[in-house]
């Protein structure tokens, strides 16, 4: 969605429908048009990072493993 122009191709979109409904599909793309806005603007300003992630990593969690005790 952050592309220029925009392409946001049918499968996609389907495969979206399939985890959201219409508000959370509206929410989605209105973050991620705000987050496409600041780093523009951020790039037209010469505004570049500040160095607060330098070397992170956001670490996905390992989905929970099944008890024993649980079916």
């Amino acid at each position: 969605m952050s592309r220029t122009p925009v392409e946001v191709s049918d499968e996609l979109f389907a495969a979206l429908r399939e985890q959201f409904d219409d508000t959370q599909l509206v929410e989605l793309t209105h973050v991620i048009a705000l987050e496409n806005l600041r780093g523009r603007f951020n790039l037209a300003l010469g505004i570049g990072a500040a160095g607060f992630s330098a070397g992170a990593v956001c670490a996905v969690p390992a989905p929970p493993t099944a008890r024993e005790d649980q079916p």
